[in-house]
Formats: C-alpha cells, sequence, structure tokens
C-alpha cells in the first residue's frame, strides 16, 4: 500500500532503532510480503500481555483475524512510554488500522494526535479515554464495556448472596463489613466498580460498612494476596465480604483466605464470600469449588471479536460497524459489549 511504502521510507532509521532497544514481542499472522500478499496489517498495541482478561481478548482479536489480516502486536509492559514507541515503530509502518489497549487511558489525545496525522483509522478498547477524545478524529472509536453496569450488577450479586445466606452476616449486626480491592486509582473502570458495586448494594436495601482503607493493587493477584493477609491479621473476625475489581485480585483473596482455613472449598470450613469481575477460567474454576461466591462475565472473546470486524472493515475504506451486529450508543462513538453475572449455577 502506498502510504506504507513512502511511510518506511520516511523512518527507516528510528525503526531500526526502536528494535534494537526491544519494547515488546511482535506476533504476525504470515512472515514477509511475499507470503502476506495484498492483506491489510492491523497494528495491536495490548497495554500488558500478563493480564488475564486482556489475554482472552488478544487471544480473539487474533484468532477472528487470522487469514484475513496481518497482525503486528505488541506488549506495552505496563508502561506507557514503552507504548508510545511502539505506536511510533506501527506508525512509521505504515499499518493500515491500529487498535490500543491504552496503557493510561490519559494518554489516548497523543495517540490521536500522531494517528490522525498519519491518517490511520484507530480503535481504542478495553481502556476508555475520555469521549471527547475519541470524537476529536473521525476515524476513532471505542469497544469496550460499561463500567458502570459491572459495579451494578456486583451490587445486585451482593443482595442475593445476602438474601440466601443470613449467616454471612458474623456479628448479626444487619450490616454488611466488607474489604475493597481496587485495580488502579485512576483508572475510570476501577473507579467505578468500586463506587457502583457498594451503591448499588446500598440502594437494594443493604446497609454497607467498610472495613479499612480501599486496597489498591493494580489488578494484581499477588498483590493482592498479601494485601488481603494483612486486612485480616489486623481485622480479625470483622470481615463479612470482599469486592474486587477484578478475577485476579479475587483470586488472590482467595488464596489468603484458604491460607487460613477459610475458603478451602470443604464441607464446613468457614467461608467469607469473595466478588469478582471478569469470570475467567480461575474465577470459574474458585466458583466451582467452592471457595469463591460470584463474578461479573465481561465478554473477552466477543470483544475480540467486535474489534476485528470493525478492524478489517477500516482497512478496507468502510465505516467501522458497516455491514455488522454493533451499534454506537448515545455517545456516537462507543460499542458496548454487555456484561452477566456468572455464579457457576
Amino acid at each position: 500500500m502506498k502510504k506504507k511504502f513512502l511511510a518506511m521510507l520516511m523512518a527507516s532509521v528510528m525503526v531500526l532503532g526502536l528494535a534494537a532497544c526491544g519494547g515488546g514481542s511482535s506476533d504476525a499472522a504470515t512472515e514477509g510480503d511475499a507470503a502476506s500478499g495484498d492483506l491489510p496489517t492491523v497494528g495491536v498495541l495490548i497495554y500488558k500481555y500478563d493480564d488475564t482478561y486482556i489475554s482472552t481478548v488478544r487471544n480473539s482479536l487474533q484468532a477472528a483475524l487470522e487469514g484475513k489480516a496481518n497482525v503486528e502486536m505488541q506488549d506495552g509492559k505496563g508502561d506507557q512510554a514503552t507504548q508510545n514507541d511502539q505506536l511510533d515503530v506501527m506508525i512509521s509502518k505504515g499499518v493500515d488500522v491500529l487498535c490500543v489497549n491504552m496503557v493510561d487511558a490519559k494518554a489516548a489525545s497523543g495517540v490521536v494526535e500522531k494517528a490522525s496525522a498519519a491518517g490511520i483509522p484507530t480503535i481504542f478498547f478495553n481502556r476508555e479515554p475520555d469521549t471527547e477524545v475519541i470524537k476529536s478524529y473521525d476515524k476513532a472509536c471505542f469497544i469496550g464495556t460499561n463500567a458502570i453496569d459491572a459495579g451494578k450488577m456486583q451490587g445486585d450479586i451482593i443482595k442475593e448472596l445476602w438474601d440466601a445466606h443470613p449467616e454471612y452476616d458474623l456479628n448479626g449486626d444487619g450490616k454488611v463489613q466488607y474489604v475493597m480491592f481496587q485495580g488502579e486509582p485512576d483508572n475510570p473502570e476501577a473507579i467505578a466498580r468500586t463506587q457502583y458495586s457498594v451503591e448499588q448494594a446500598t440502594a437494594n436495601g443493604l446497609t454497607m460498612e467498610q472495613v479499612g482503607e480501599t486496597q489498591v493493587c493494580n489488578w494484581d493477584t499477588e498483590t493482592a494476596q498479601k494485601a488481603m493477609e494483612a486486612m485480616l491479621a489486623a481485622n480479625e473476625g470483622k470481615i463479612e465480604l470482599v469486592i474486587a475489581n477484578n478475577d485476579g485480585m479475587a483470586i488472590g483473596c482467595v488464596a489468603a483466605l484458604s491460607n487460613i482455613g477459610y475458603n478451602t472449598g470443604a464441607e464446613g470450613a468457614s467461608f467469607i464470600p469473595v466478588i469478582g469481575v471478569d469470570a475467567t477460567d480461575a474465577a470459574k474454576d474458585a466458583i466451582a469449588k467452592g471457595q469463591m461466591s460470584a463474578t461479573v462475565l465481561q465478554d473477552g472473546d466477543a470483544m475480540g471479536k467486535a474489534i476485528a470486524a470493525a478492524a478489517l472493515n477500516a482497512a478496507s475504506g468502510a465505516e467501522f460497524l458497516d455491514g455488522t451486529e454493533y451499534t454506537y450508543d448515545d455517545t456516537g462513538i462507543a460499542v458496548r459489549i454487555p456484561y452477566a453475572p456468572y455464579t457457576g449455577e
């Protein structure tokens, strides 16, 4: 494609320099132009490969593009500067479409500025930038979920659990003493899940009472396990519920509880309900074993397929959603993949 050839001539030195210093692995559907023929190239920037949920999205996306596009995929490793360098390389290579899972959603304006200057259609996904930033470029959209809905579903699950299990009120005071595990301090999804899970449970008639400070664990299992161990040591017998923004942290909390004899899945073992988000395989397994109560399904496979459909349209010069089943929400630029409660039943 003409822009790919020109861009490669203009920036070959930068490409070689950045390639020499690493910055993430690259996965391609085919090897070399001779093998790829006239297939478009889709550039995919992932915030962090070892995020369990995002791994589901990227695997689905790559599978949906197989045989239809060449895929250049990079691991941002949780570092925005690294992702910025990867973006520059992809633009210099002349990719036909960009699919961007931001490390820091607040940095999206820089992506829009560079992508629009190069005329490359851009799909942001999972980590949602400000709506006005996306709207500032007529070839940009967002595909993801509505974080408020995940929080509200957690709140509904809490109400159902307390109605079905009065024994969860350990001290019999009619209140729910809970601990909160938040993904990141400034992440919009983490903030919304933290806020609306409690607000919805309260709206459902429960009296919610937080134990200790909110534990910010950056979505990480090991970090959450250590934080939960400290919370248990400082608040023995006072915790009745664990709310986590994602299943990774929820599993860490389950591990901490299991280490002191709780949530082992054994008949008659003490149990504190733990609720997450994502419905990862690990969480489903923990629910099946009686170690975890519930989660909220965030359908990574569906998200990957939606991104692929929009990317292929954009690469062909069509509108993102032409000929698909997807529609924009009231913002006019965002496609929402619905959540669903998951209790294993």
